[in-house]
């Protein structure tokens, strides 16, 4: 049996997911839970198979309960159920931890899947966000791979006064540690912000933090 907490705001939600959850098709609902903060409580205290959880609650939402309960040891799947399919609620439970998404009018055939899924391990997305989704990681996943390719354009003498400038020396002191003239820091500097696509030092600095160049307390 997997065992199921649901969280919703509304009893009359909960009672009907309920019923769709029963133990013919192998689930055991343990808990209902009206808004985030009963479920981060209820959740740490039984440790369910899965948390069948909406998004939009008073006091304490979904992606925030999401969020705590992802950030605990031995976390609980989280199922995120909603009838909003906006990206902000989309990649806000994806980023809170969510395994899952299902909207709110899928068919109780499709809960019971995704169900199944989640709880297993696996990650399912409802068929009427996943290909706006697949669109949006595929253009963030090529544009950071071009991004990425820029770094490969600069010499191994550019990458050095990139690295001193991220960590905030000004071109004197580039100079100076690499030995070389501040004229000559300045055009690597020139050709850094050609061959990135940057505008300016900040820029050139935030491009390095983002693709690891420097880190953030790194000597």
């Amino acid at each position: 049996m997997i065992r199921v907490v649901i969280v919703d705001d509304q009893a009359i939600v909960r009672t009907g997911l309920a019923r769709i959850f029963g133990a013919e098709d192998g689930f055991d609902v343990v808990a209902e839970c009206a808004d985030g903060a009963q479920a981060v409580a209820t959740v740490t205290r039984l440790r369910p198979d899965l948390v069948l959880m909406d998004v939009r609650m008073p006091r304490l939402d979904g992606i925030e309960a999401t969020r705590q309960l992802c950030a605990a040891p031995e976390p609980p799947p989280v199922l995120a159920l909603t009838t909003f399919d906006e990206d902000e609620v989309l990649w806000g439970v994806i980023e809170a931890g969510a395994q899952g998404f299902v909207l709110k009018d899928s068919t109780a055939e499709d809960l019971l899947a995704a169900a199944r899924v989640v709880a297993a391990g696996g990650a399912w997305f409802d068929p009427a966000v996943a290909p706006r989704m697949m669109r949006a990681y595929r253009g963030a996943v090529a544009s950071r791979r071009r991004e990425a390719a820029r770094l490969d354009l600069l010499t191994a003498r550019e990458h050095d006064v990139l690295r001193l400038l991220a960590r905030g020396q000004v071109n004197a002191e580039i100079a100076q540690a690499l030995r070389v003239s501040p004229g000559t820091v300045k055009s690597h500097i020139g050709a850094i912000f050609e061959k990135l696509g940057v505008r300016d030092r900040a820029a050139a600095i935030v491009f390095a933090f983002d693709h690891g160049i420097v880190r953030p307390g790194q000597d």
